[in-house]
């Protein structure tokens, strides 16, 4: 089996990109299946897939410390995705990526290492009221053992997060800012280098939460000027359970290790453990190589693609969704910001969410409802979730057109 595929060039072709896609060729309930659900996971190429079987068929073993052709083979392609990774985002060196299991692992590593290593009583950390509870918990956690002060951006009714009121919360005791690049519930793109720029002002560090950004917006750690990055494959075309965490290497060399046991060492003894250097610091045990090795084929999709190619066709999708959805009757959008990744938000009133999702799931049609992890954004708004439709390269106009359709029936039939 071949992991290779035809190379893409110039304008999206959706009707080529499909046909990379195999998931997308089924029917569900007796209709051909209408996935609008990428921004809880992103459908797989096939080349990623292929890339799977390769490794468990052709050359699995376990990497770095074996001598043997296979572990060889192994090891160059688990390090070629790590290069792969660095020039995805630009890092400074390879030795700035670590492997994770995806962004809440990462949050929760730079939570647990580096706020146990410098936060103190007193200190502030800020977050904002757009987060996923991954970047809202690991936080909670880390300033309840530090006696640290969270603080919260506040939302504005659009969506958009007040920047104002982000400088004011800003002072000498900010030590921690982490924040989302892109909101999953509402689509929200934040202005995150601004951001980054005000908090390096007071000496902060910040992490971007990167997991709706990975396959749409160009992304330039150095560029940005980020302290940390996390990514998810699987909101990328890629596996699941696997990511990255990218950090500057001043910071990581003086984070101590997340996790302890093999590969983050250089020297065990009873009396004392010295660390290995990065990126292998925070790399203990065995890594999911597999899914690994099948990432880097699902960031050469992206980059073939291009991602203004991406994000220009994807916003095409929301404009038209947008305008189609929001006519229905009684329909109520919830996040209205001027710039958004592929996410539509909305309530119908009188009707709830769950109701719609399987309503519309009857139709072979796939929509998240809920409050999908962002409980604090959905109490703002006084509703207890929303259904989410989110768009991806793969999705077509006439798909948005059987989603007004089914919108258009189960609110004619519950609301008569």
């Amino acid at each position: 089996m071949t992991t290779s595929s035809p190379a893409f060039t110039g304008v999206i072709d959706v009707e080529k990109i499909r046909k990379e896609f195999p998931i997308l060729h089924q029917q569900v309930n007796g209709r051909d299946l209408v996935y609008f659900d990428s921004a809880a996971t992103s459908q797989k190429p096939q080349r990623v897939i292929n890339a799977l079987v390769d490794y468990y068929s052709g050359f699995n073993a376990n990497i770095h410390r074996g001598i043997h052709t296979l572990a060889e083979k192994a090891t160059r392609a688990y390090e070629d995705t790590r290069l792969t990774a660095q020039k995805f985002i630009n890092a400074a060196s390879d030795t700035e990526i670590i492997f994770t299991r995806g962004v809440t692992e990462g949050i929760n590593l730079v939570a647990s290492s580096y706020g146990k290593a410098f936060l103190q009583p007193g200190d502030e950390v800020i977050i904002s009221g757009l987060e996923h509870h991954s970047n809202i918990v690991p936080w909670q956690l880390i300033c309840e053992e530090k006696k640290a002060v969270l603080k919260v951006i506040p939302v504005s009714d659009q969506g958009e997060l007040q920047i104002d009121a982000y400088l004011k919360l800003l002072s000498p005791k900010t030590k921690i800012v982490a924040v989302n690049h892109a909101s999953n519930s509402l689509g929200t793109i934040n202005p995150i280098k601004e951001i980054i720029a005000a908090a390096h002002r007071v000496g902060a560090v910040v992490l971007i939460d990167g997991a709706q950004a990975g396959s749409h917006l160009e992304i330039d750690v150095q560029d940005l000027d980020c302290d940390f990055y996390c990514l998810s494959a699987h909101k990328m075309y890629g596996p699941t359970g696997v990511g990255i965490l990218y950090g500057k290497k001043s910071i990581l060399e003086a984070m101590p290790p997340y996790h302890g046991g093999g590969e983050m060492i250089k020297e065990v003894t009873f009396e004392k453990t010295t660390y290995n250097d990065l990126p292998y610091k925070f790399e203990a045990g065995t890594p999911n190589i597999g899914d690994v090795v099948a990432f880097k084929h699902a960031m050469d999709f992206i980059t073939e693609l291009g991602k203004e190619n991406i994000a220009t066709y994807e916003h095409d999708l929301l404009v038209y969704a947008t305008e189609k959805v929001s006519k229905l009757k009684s329909v109520r959008l919830i996040g209205t910001a001027k710039d958004k990744v592929g996410v539509l938000s909305f309530v119908v009133d009188g009707i709830h969410h769950f109701d719609i999702g399987q309503m519309l799931d009857a139709r072979g049609i796939a929509v998240r409802t809920g409050h999908h992890c962002t409980q604090p954004l959905m109490t703002q708004y006084c509703i207890e979730g929303t259904v989410r439709a989110s768009f991806s390269v793969y999705n077509t106009k006439k798909e948005v057109d059987q989603l007004v359709e089914g919108l258009e029936r189960v609110i004619n039939f519950m609301k008569p």
